[in-house]
Order: C-alpha cells, then sequence, then structure tokens
C-alpha cells in the first residue's frame, strides 16, 4: 500500500516507516512528560507495533505520533509530539488529524491520554471522561429497563 501523505503548509506528514528517523523520535519523546525515561529498545518495538505517522520540515523529522490497534475495532491514540521549534504553527492539530483520520483507523473507536491538551483532541470529536481520557466513537447501548 502506498503511504499515506498529507501536507500543511511547508510540512509534510507521512505514514511511511521508512521515512522515520529513529533518533529524532527518542529525542522527542524523551523531552515529554510521559515518555522521558522511555529506554530506545522499548521505543522501537513500539513503533514496530504500531501505526506511525512523522511530521517532515525540508526532509528533516520534526514531529511524530502513533496508533496502538487492530485495524478494526480499536485505537490508542498516543505519543503526540512535536518539536519545539515547530510548535505553534498549527503542526499539532494537522498531525492528529492526519493519524485520527488516517484510512486504517478513521472508522474504529479511538481513546487517548492526556493531562494538558484535552481541547485540541476535542475538536476532532473527542468526548472527556475524567481528567485524563478522551474516546471518539464510542456509543455505548443504553440500559434497558425489564
Amino acid at each position: 500500500m502506498p503511504a499515506f501523505t498529507r501536507t500543511h503548509g511547508e510540512y509534510e506528514i507521512s505514514d511511511d516507516p521508512a521515512r522515520l528517523d529513529l533518533d529524532v523520535v527518542e529525542r522527542l519523546l524523551h523531552e515529554t512528560y510521559w515518555a522521558w525515561e522511555r529506554p530506545r529498545e522499548v521505543i522501537e518495538k513500539s513503533i514496530a507495533r504500531s501505526l506511525n505517522v512523522g511530521a517532515y520540515w525540508r526532509g528533516a523529522q520534526v514531529g511524530f505520533g502513533r496508533a496502538v490497534t487492530d485495524g478494526a475495532t480499536f485505537a490508542w491514540i498516543c505519543d503526540i509530539v512535536i518539536d519545539e521549534a515547530h510548535r505553534g504553527t498549527g503542526l499539532g492539530k494537522a498531525l492528529v488529524e492526519t493519524l485520527v483520520d488516517h484510512p486504517e483507523i478513521k472508522e474504529v473507536r479511538q481513546v487517548l491520554a492526556t493531562r494538558d491538551a484535552h481541547t485540541l483532541y476535542e475538536r476532532f470529536g473527542y468526548q472527556r471522561f475524567g481528567d485524563t481520557f478522551l474516546a471518539r466513537g464510542f456509543r455505548l447501548r443504553p440500559e434497558t429497563q425489564a
């Protein structure tokens, strides 16, 4: 299957695994509050088992995100990160949109956890469940009375 690619101004966002720069991904993740201690081997294993997107500026990787999914019923959106020098450009929104609307997971239920980016995800149809979790596409059957 050909790579799924979108553009955002001068940026390109792609799911092409050959383009991922693991050194950049490791550096970006180690700058976060949630993956600052994640070992390189774990990063590599998580990427191998996920749907990944990278954001690129002039050929260099400046962002990353992934979804852990079965491709049929569920996706966990995680590790969304943009290099600090490229924040404030709308790239984070574009990367999230590219990932959550990716053809492999667009129609599946999606969940994620964040402590500081709730409004970003809410613009893509996610609803809050408590202080940390958000979900999109979750509809439970109403309880019926016996």
